[in-house]
């Protein structure tokens, strides 16, 4: 395994474990005829990654991009991106992934917020890049992803060094927030190798071995996932990462099988997809020692690794903090939502409202640090731009995760729930407050309250609760049916938010409850203890939600 310290950075570490592991398998693509990209399937070695590495270094460089710059990536989830990042990080310069699900008006936050110099983009994006820079206050150069090299155009001002240190920013993600716009999270070089060296040397059910593991990674490249937490991994012990397009039901044993994947990443959303498909011999048909993911229901956590031979490993991480805590260790606590135990390196504290630790056995905010001498050892270096959500995160010397659990005798820690304002659908964290507000600056909105409901494939599904402005259905002015008031306001959310973001459920009712300051009391909304779904007038929306459907033009 390649060794790093403190002052370790991306770039060097990369090409000593491109000279160790040269001849070794780095990333691969498996084949799939429909995609627009490596229909064929692809694999490059560690010996020829670093020459592509170095060619695009050379580019960057000469074009004077260095320290201090931003570069956003908007490649969708080619193994180029990967490529990409690594050039960059090698001189210095930060990485923002850019999710190509945005539309236009959430790209374009991103684009202000992270002030990026540079954006290089596939052609078939162009398009979105373009509708979002029309929106933005901020102006970056332009790269066709296609035409790289020759047209890439010189930084406005050139870098004044190429030589990162273990704390210059390697990535910002974004994630979202409580309050409504998504937060920048700056990643720096330390973080993301300290990251991927601590999931390397796990043991138990999930040891890695050196030079002979390919990872099969489903989810996006612009998520800590993909693009650091697994990627590190393979990279520090000269492993390959099988970086597929999407998660894709129908296609996800063809994909593992050919692959020879020997380790599968999953989402709670993967697993009643998979154990919806025909039953057969190729259910063992495969290689996979272990899958690693979040997110499972309890009740079909046994079923799955009877029929497909292998465990499923629940871990914990974020994007503040992805050296995740992990259940791989017998006797697992299968179906409990159990992911693992406090250990060095990861402290953990469980806390009530007050921030008081609760006993054991109860419910608690969980609170992590990386020690008692130094708490912000390894995990993210702040919000961009944004000091008090950083120190309101950090208070009393504990990272506040929002996340709700409890820690029994043994000391395993089980997921409860969300204390924050989140709906986790499918894998992505959706701000109920962007939602809202994007919903209140429609004029046939009054009020609105955007809730998280169970969802039996996607773990959790959005939730929006309307009071219609008065003589908006029937009577006079903006008059509508309701049903084409609704359809109206889906249309409106999918054409400016992502289309995941956009409402599954809808209600329309004559009152929100309030309190005398009219702050919306979101937990008298529906009786304690019932499904909001089977409720008379719940409309369905779920099918109206797809993700390569067109957003449609939004009018009232």
């Amino acid at each position: 395994m390649i060794e790093i310290d403190e002052r370790s950075t991306i770039g060097e570490t990369f090409f000593r474990a491109a000279e160790a592991y040269a001849g070794h398998a780095f990333l691969a693509v498996p084949a799939n005829p429909a995609r627009t990209y490596a229909a064929a399937g692809m694999e490059i070695g560690y010996g020829a990654a670093a020459g592509v590495v170095r060619s695009l270094m050379s580019a960057y460089g000469d074009a004077g991009y260095g320290v201090g710059h931003r570069i956003g990536l908007l490649l969708e989830n080619r193994p180029e991106h990967l490529l990409h990042k690594l050039a960059m990080n090698a001189l210095g310069v930060c990485c923002v992934p850019l999710n190509h699900d945005h539309r236009a008006g959430e790209l374009a936050y991103v684009i202000d917020h992270a002030r990026i110099d540079l954006v290089v983009c596939i052609g078939s994006l162009e398009p979105l890049l373009r509708a979002a820079m029309a929106e933005a206050r901020h102006q970056p150069a332009v790269v066709r992803f296609e035409g790289f090299g020759p047209d890439l155009p010189a930084a406005r001002v050139r870098a004044s060094s190429n030589a990162p240190d273990g704390q210059t920013p390697a990535s910002v993600l974004y994630t979202s927030g409580t309050t409504g716009r998504p937060k920048g999270c700056v990643l720096s070089h330390r973080y993301e190798l300290a990251s991927g060296a601590w999931y390397a040397t796990r043991d138990g059910l999930c040891s890695f071995g050196e030079g002979c593991e390919r990872l099969y990674n489903p989810l996006p490249v612009f998520h800590v996932n993909a693009s650091i937490f697994s990627f590190f991994c393979v990279m520090l012990k000269g492993n390959c990462q099988v970086q597929t397009d999407r998660f894709q039901p129908s296609r996800w044993w063809t994909e593992v099988r050919e692959s020879r994947a020997t380790v599968v990443h999953y989402l709670g959303v993967v697993v009643p997809m998979l154990l919806g498909q025909p039953e057969g011999p190729q259910d063992r048909d495969h290689a996979v020692r272990f899958a690693i993911g979040a997110g499972v229901e309890p009740q079909r956590h046994a079923a799955f690794e009877a029929r497909f031979g292998f465990p499923l490993i629940e871990i914990w991480g974020m994007t503040e903090m992805v050296r995740a805590m992990i259940d791989n260790h017998p006797p697992r606590q299968v179906g409990t939502r159990a992911f693992g135990r406090a250990q060095p390196g990861v402290e953990v504290r469980l806390v009530d409202d007050a921030d008081v630790e609760v006993p054991t056995g109860t419910e608690g905010e969980m609170t992590i640090r990386h020690s008692a001498a130094t708490p912000r050892k390894d995990f993210f270096s702040g919000y961009l731009d944004d000091d008090a959500a950083t120190e309101q995160s950090w208070r009393g010397g504990w990272f506040h995760t929002g996340d709700i659990v409890t820690r029994d005798a043994g000391g395993m820690l089980h997921f409860v729930d969300r204390r924050k304002n989140i709906i986790r659908r499918s894998g992505e964290n959706i701000a109920a407050a962007e939602v809202e507000a994007l919903l209140q600056t429609h004029p046939l909105v009054d009020q609105v309250a955007v809730l998280a409901v169970p969802d039996d494939i996607r773990e959790e599904e959005v939730l929006a609760c309307l009071v219609l402005r008065a003589g908006a259905v029937g009577g006079t002015g903006l008059a509508v049916d309701v049903d084409v008031a609704v359809r109206v306001l889906f249309d409106f959310c999918n054409s400016k938010l992502a289309y995941y973001k956009a409402p599954g459920w809808v209600w329309v009712t004559d009152r929100i409850p309030t309190t005398a300051t009219q702050k919306i009391q979101k937990h008298q909304i529906f009786p304690q203890g019932v499904d909001p779904r089977g409720l008379p007038g719940m409309r369905d929306l779920r099918s109206w939600k797809k993700r390569d459907a067109p957003a449609r033009a939004a009018s009232a």
